[in-house]
C-alpha cells in the first residue's frame, strides 16, 4: 500500500513540474529523399524564468539552437548557446529569429511524422530538467503561416543547409 501511494504522490508530482512548461504550435517540414538537416519551430511558455540551452533528437546525429537574421540579403544562421524563456511568456521560436536544427538525419521525416525532441532547460538555481515533445511534420511544399517559418527562402539548398550557417 505504502509503494502505491508514492507511485501515486511521484506521479503527481512530475505531472505538476511537468505542466510548468508548455511547447505547443511545434512543427517540422517533410524532408526530401537524401536531405540531411531540418528546421523545427515551436512556441514554448515557461511558467518559471528559464533558459532554453539544449536539443536533442534521435532522428538526427546533432540538434542545435540556432538564430537567424538578415544581413546582406541573405538568411544567416547561427548556432546560440541560449533562448532566454521568460516566466509565464510564450516564446514563438520563429517571430523571436530562433529554432532549432536538426542535422545529419538518419533517415527521410515524413509528412504526417511525429520527431520527438527533447529540450533542456537550466532555472535560476542553475538545476537543469528535460522536456520531451513532439513536433508533426508538415508536406514538404506546404506554406508556413508566418515568414521567418518558411525558411529557407529561394537561394537555399535544404539539403545542405546546415552549409550555410555563418558561426
Amino acid at each position: 500500500m505504502r509503494k502505491l501511494i508514492f507511485a501515486v504522490l511521484f506521479g503527481l508530482s512530475f505531472a505538476a513540474q511537468a505542466a510548468d512548461l508548455e511547447v505547443v504550435h511545434a512543427w517540422t517540414r517533410a524532408t526530401a529523399p537524401g536531405q540531411d538537416s531540418a528546421m523545427v519551430q515551436a512556441v514554448i511558455t515557461s511558467q518559471q524564468a528559464a533558459q532554453l540551452v539544449g536539443v536533442t533528437c534521435d532522428c538526427a546525429q546533432t540538434a542545435e539552437l540556432h538564430s537567424m537574421v538578415h544581413e546582406g540579403g541573405m538568411m544567416k544562421m547561427r548556432q546560440v548557446e541560449v533562448i532566454d524563456l521568460p516566466a509565464g511568456e510564450a516564446v514563438d521560436l520563429g517571430k523571436a529569429g530562433y529554432h532549432l536544427m536538426l542535422m545529419g538525419l538518419k533517415q527521410q521525416i515524413k509528412e504526417g511524422q511525429q520527431i520527438q525532441l527533447t529540450l533542456t532547460l537550466r532555472y535560476k538555481d542553475g538545476k537543469t530538467r528535460n522536456v520531451k515533445f513532439k513536433a508533426p511534420a508538415k508536406a514538404l511544399n506546404e506554406s508556413a503561416s508566418k515568414p521567418m517559418h518558411d525558411m529557407p527562402a529561394a537561394g537555399h539548398d535544404m539539403g545542405n543547409m546546415h552549409n550555410h550557417m555563418q558561426h
